[in-house]
């Protein structure tokens, strides 16, 4: 490792020979210059984060912070400038970081793609109340960002929580989304429809909403070094927890995404608009979170062209466990309709 005050350095060094190496100008200037003067780690993760696209030349990928209104969101970019957008979105309790893989290989097929830390995971975007996090909020949020980086029509994917608002926006803009991919999360309707029914499983693996939604949880999962908050992630490599646990482990960042539960109703949810574009939903098997019922029963509310897929032997955190898997399934959705 390059000691911390050579960083800068190393990573300007590290571009001039990405440079001189392809003679390739599509290398932004932002992301030159933020190699040659940023700050310590930013600058390294940047060019770490280097990777080379389709045709050979390398693409940028690093951070970028987005000014919606008064919110500023931060987010991870990768691809080529040009390059047909997609916008990737988390879930509870990750950021932007949970899509790593998906960035890169959607950097490596051309796309370009941004995932952004969602209100109340950017710091700069976690207004205090809990109305200030109800889905009508949180989808204009994805079309705000969309708006600021000039995308006026996109490639969308939902994980968790980013599912139910993909769902949302989906309904809500059609025109704007070229396809659609949601993780995990079915429909909405159909979900509720299994939370509701007595003899689903979807109500027992659900009951841990209430805890969610109940004032102070913040406090416990973040309590003794956010050790309840690390049982979460099962499965995932304790590198990558770290990564979670330095950008959630505290009440104060915890509460913006616990408020999305408290905002909002799952078993009473408002109906999307109708689902028109391609869409493609995939669940894994071994989620202990979203059951089958929900997952088998979306294809009764999507009314446009439809995938379903079942990742075997995967737990929830489908982006971190099955990348391999869910690249493949996300590129070929994706090629198959282009902008």
């Amino acid at each position: 490792m390059w000691p911390r005050h050579a960083r800068p350095i190393a990573a300007a060094v590290l571009w001039l020979l990405l440079l001189s190496a392809c003679g390739d100008d599509s290398i932004s200037a932002a992301g030159a210059d933020a190699a040659a003067t940023g700050d310590g780690d930013d600058a390294a993760e940047d060019v770490d984060a280097a990777t080379v696209g389709a045709a050979g030349s390398p693409q940028e990928m690093g951070m970028l912070q987005i000014q919606v209104g008064d919110l500023l969101f931060d987010a991870r970019v990768a691809g080529p400038a040009d390059g047909e957008p997609v916008i990737l979105l988390h879930g509870f309790p990750q950021t932007s970081y949970s899509y790593r893989h998906q960035l890169r290989a959607l950097a490596d097929a051309g796309y370009r793609a941004v995932a952004p830390d969602q209100r109340g995971y950017s710091p700069g975007a976690r207004p205090p109340a809990v109305e200030d996090y109800t889905l009508d909020k949180l989808v204009q949020d994805v079309i705000d960002i969309a708006d600021a980086q000039g995308f006026a029509r996109f490639h969308l994917v939902g994980h968790d929580w980013g599912s139910a608002v993909a769902w949302y926006l989906a309904g809500a803009y059609p025109d704007r989304l070229a396809s659609l991919t949601t993780l995990s999360v079915p429909h909405p309707l159909a979900f509720a429809d299994a939370l509701n029914d007595p003899d689903s499983e979807q109500t027992a693996m659900s009951s841990y909403m209430s805890y969610f939604r109940s004032e102070g949880s913040e406090d416990e999962i973040t309590a003794g070094g956010a050790a309840q908050l690390r049982t979460f992630y099962e499965g995932v490599p304790e590198e990558d927890v770290d990564v979670y646990v330095e950008a959630l482990g505290t009440p104060d960042a915890l509460r913006g995404g616990l408020n999305w539960y408290r905002a909002n109703d799952f078993a009473q949810p408002p109906a999307p608009g109708p689902i028109t574009m391609p869409a493609m939903y995939v669940w894994s098997d071994q989620d202990t979170a979203l059951g089958r019922d929900g997952a088998e029963g979306t294809t009764a509310y999507v009314e446009g062209p439809y995938r379903f897929e079942i990742i075997e032997g995967v737990n929830h955190w489908i982006p971190d466990n099955a990348p391999e898997q869910l690249n493949t399934l996300l590129l070929d959705h994706v090629a198959a309709y282009p902008l």
